[in-house]
């Protein structure tokens, strides 16, 4: 996904500065642990009525990029 960050915020104000889905307080890291518990994608949908498959695609090209190495993301002021 080339611009991920249409979707993911990290914002101090929001979850302690944790990335999150745009517009919602579902942090990528949420995301990323109910994937690896076997929660799938509809499942995840389900869940979260606000979630969109675009955003879930955009928290996993977020979590590659970030092990990616040593990056600095700008954050909402």
């Amino acid at each position: 996904m080339d611009n991920y960050m249409h979707y993911i915020e990290v914002n101090p104000d929001i979850m302690l500065g944790k990335p999150v889905v745009k517009g919602t307080r579902i942090t990528v890291e949420q995301i990323l642990e109910d994937l690896s518990a076997g929660v799938s994608v509809e499942e995840l949908l389900k869940a979260h009525p606000r979630l969109k498959l675009e955003a879930i695609r955009a928290t996993l090209a977020f979590a590659a990029d970030a092990i990616k190495g040593e990056r600095s993301y700008p954050m909402a002021l």
